[in-house]
């Protein structure tokens, strides 16, 4: 039986949480912190390193309330001893996951020796999908290792799984990662070969071959990020138009971006590889804004009614701190009518680097976040040159797309 209300306070919450999400009928296992300051409760979730914490909540009588506006989901459990249960709501669809979890306890150490996995490698569907002309069936995976205990990420065209984080179990390998989106159960078998035959969430079944060996395979390429996405036409300007949070147009042709080096980077509050891509974006904003360089975010909100999308996007805001204008541009559904002058849109976020001329110079579909290691430093090493390089230009003498970062 639950202990009487009087035994529960904040402060015997307080501490790490080994929790499961229950979906599609799988237990995935992740992370969770409970902290109190006074009598305030908030809920965790982890990112590698990085917290995902509750906006709002309510304690007692051993329940508990979480709200996380950026997420727009509400997480509602009861204790009972060292344990909790109880559902993860998400708000806007009214669908709940069941979650469970006990107090933390360290993972006993595994004797046997593990398999050495580290490194990149590309993994692909089996059995293998028809291909096409944007074949984009070939994913990146990240694997970092430290005797058992393992952790990566899986890096498609449109972004990145965030960590995958586990360790070696009797010779089978499980990862997981929830940060209250995009559950995901990651299982693994090395083959005499050295291929790993993969599973993700039990459903759909992957061979992955180091990055050296892939091509003597007969596993192509991923597809390029910067190749992915283009223009119909790189010599003409590109053009926006989209409302600001306060109903007034924003376009190309406004004065404040005459001249100006523009990143329009494409997203919305909804989008986990957004929300990764969002510090980055604000830090290239405040090195070179001074030297001419714009940021405009254009927001494909869930919903269409300004006043349902707008506050999506103002905590969006007040979360990554981010200084640079945020438009109301539709939603998912739109974006070919909207920006009609892409080509093979398909990624959140994707960034449009235009020249000080407007010329589209550059498209990245999607974002590495931290969770892919060098890739991360990488993807970041080359925005900023190019970034800089298209700084040193004057609009005489911009030139169109280039094709790639």
């Amino acid at each position: 039986m639950l202990s009487p209300p009087s035994a529960f306070s904040a402060s015997t919450l307080a501490g790490l949480w080994d929790a499961k999400i229950v979906a599609n009928q799988l237990e995935i296992p992740f992370r969770f912190e409970i902290a109190q300051n006074g009598n305030q409760v908030q809920g965790f979730f982890f990112e590698g390193d990085r917290k995902i914490g509750s906006s709002s909540g309510s304690f007692s009588g051993g329940h508990l309330i979480l709200e996380y506006d950026i997420l727009e989901t509400t997480l509602e459990v009861t204790f009972l001893d060292d344990q909790f249960a109880g559902t993860y709501r998400f708000n806007r669809s009214g669908n709940a996951l069941l979650i469970r979890a006990h107090r933390f306890t360290p993972a006993s150490a595994d004797t046997a020796a593990a398999p050495q996995i580290s490194g990149s490698w590309d993994m692909r569907r089996v059995p293998q999908e028809v291909k096409t002309a944007s074949d984009n069936q070939t994913w990146n995976l990240f694997l970092r290792q430290s005797g058992a205990e393992i952790s990566g990420s899986i890096l498609r065209v449109d972004g990145d799984t965030g960590f995958l984080i586990g360790r070696w179990q009797s010779g089978r390998l499980v990862l997981s990662h929830f940060a209250g989106q995009g559950p995901l159960l990651f299982e693994a078998k090395l083959n005499a070969d050295g291929t790993l035959a993969i599973a993700l969430n039990r459903g759909a079944n992957y061979i992955a071959v180091r990055k050296s060996e892939a091509r003597a395979k007969g596993v192509p390429d991923p597809p390029d990020p910067t190749r992915y996405t283009s223009v119909k036409d790189p010599t003409v300007p590109f053009r926006f138009s989209f409302p600001g949070l306060d109903g007034k147009i924003v376009s190309n042709t406004d004065p404040q971006f005459k001249g100006k080096v523009v990143i329009l980077a494409i997203g919305g509050s909804w989008c986990p590889n957004c929300q990764d891509e969002a510090p980055f974006l604000v830090d290239l904003y405040k090195e070179f804004h001074s030297q001419g360089l714009e940021i405009i975010g254009l927001m494909f909100e869930a919903d269409a009614d300004p006043m349902l999308a707008r506050p999506r996007v103002q905590t969006f805001i007040r979360r990554f701190g981010i200084p640079y204008p945020m438009l109301l541009a539709g939603t998912p559904d739109d974006i070919s009518q909207r920006i009609p002058q892409l080509v093979n849109f398909g990624a959140y976020p994707t960034s449009i680097f235009l020249g000080r001329d407007g010329r589209v110079r550059s498209v990245h579909a999607g974002f590495a976040s931290q969770a892919t290691g060098q890739e991360y430093v990488r993807l970041k090493g080359e925005v900023r040159s190019l970034v800089q390089r298209l700084l040193t230009e004057n609009s005489q003498t911009s030139r169109p797309a280039a094709g790639g970062l």
